[in-house]
């Protein structure tokens, strides 16, 4: 498979605004609950989505450019399958990753959450979708680099809160897989609102069954839910569809999980928190994983290339 580099820098990019959004929700999570901070910025997602569909219509249209827009009844029934399967991964992935944390250190939470990079090559086994040994290297390196940047617990303990991070970690590496198989098919704009409104409804019934949100509440999280909600929702998880259209999916959640990275950069730069010798050398071995991810390795250890 062809690992376009412009589809693995739209991925770079996105686990930047990932790893930027850290700042914004630690904020909003001094003022209101989980649910209604994801409903909030999943809201404004489709709010920012929705233009941006009808804009780059006429962007495509008037350059004669296919942009998979849904043509007929079956290819709109193809765009909200995939738009449900993937909202509700991302919903459950992202409940599960806010229940948890309230159970656990942020460390833990941290390293068993991006153990998606793991779980992703795991599961494209029973896809047909052997990765190389490269890739297994570079992804037991980044494994290292992750323990090395998130993990400060000195107990490995599974507990509850643990627990609830393995699924979220789990339900991320299907996401990730899901989108894989629809990217190619659907337009990637209509597909991310798609994904977000259904991800905006079941989070606000869960909002309106589970927390009570005040107006005054809302109001001091909204800098964060609007950040959160333009930049890592509209913009990030659109940029993840697109650059999955052309990258092998392990390599994909090693690009995008560099997240962990940039929380911790811009935790440092924004929130004073200082990085230590070990979790810079955990930063430095997960950017080595995704350059060795991308390099040819094979004329240097004298492995011929299979013919096509």
């Amino acid at each position: 498979m062809k690992n376009n580099k412009f589809h693995i820098f739209l991925l770079f990019l996105c686990s930047f605004l990932w790893g930027t959004t850290f700042v914004a929700q630690s904020i909003g999570a001094e003022h209101v609950g989980a649910f209604t901070y994801l409903a909030g910025r999943s809201w404004v997602a489709v709010a920012f989505l929705t233009p941006v569909v009808h804009v780059m219509d006429r962007f495509f249209d008037r350059r004669g450019i296919d942009n998979r827009r849904p043509r007929n009844a079956s290819q709109r029934k193809y765009l909200i399958t995939a738009g449900c399967i993937s909202g509700v991964l991302l919903c459950a992935a992202s409940a599960a990753q806010q229940i948890g944390i309230a159970y656990t250190t942020a460390s833990k939470a941290g390293f068993i959450t991006a153990l998606y990079v793991v779980i992703v090559p795991l599961l494209s086994i029973f896809l047909n979708r052997r990765p190389t040994r490269q890739i297994w290297f570079c992804v037991l390196l980044a494994l290292v680099g992750m323990y090395l940047l998130c993990m400060t617990a000195e107990s490995l303990r599974l507990e509850v809160g643990d627990a609830w991070e393995l699924a979220c970690a789990f339900l991320f590496a299907v996401e990730i897989l899901v989108l894989f198989h629809y990217s190619s098919r659907v337009d990637a704009v209509r597909l991310s609102r798609m994904q977000f409104l259904v991800v905006a409804i079941l989070s606000t019934v869960l909002m309106l069954l589970l927390e009570e949100p005040t107006a005054e509440a809302i109001r001091l999280a909204l800098p964060a839910i609007l950040y959160a909600g333009i930049f890592s929702s509209g913009i990030a998880y659109t940029l993840q569809i697109f650059g999955q259209e052309d990258v092998n999916p392990t390599l994909a959640s090693l690009v995008m999980s560099l997240e962990s990275v940039f929380s911790a950069l811009t935790g440092w730069l924004i929130l004073g928190e200082r990085l230590t010798p070990r979790e810079l050398a955990g930063c430095a071995l997960m950017f080595m994983a995704i350059i060795l991810a991308q390099l040819d390795l094979r004329p240097l250890l004298g492995i011929k290339k299979p013919s096509p």
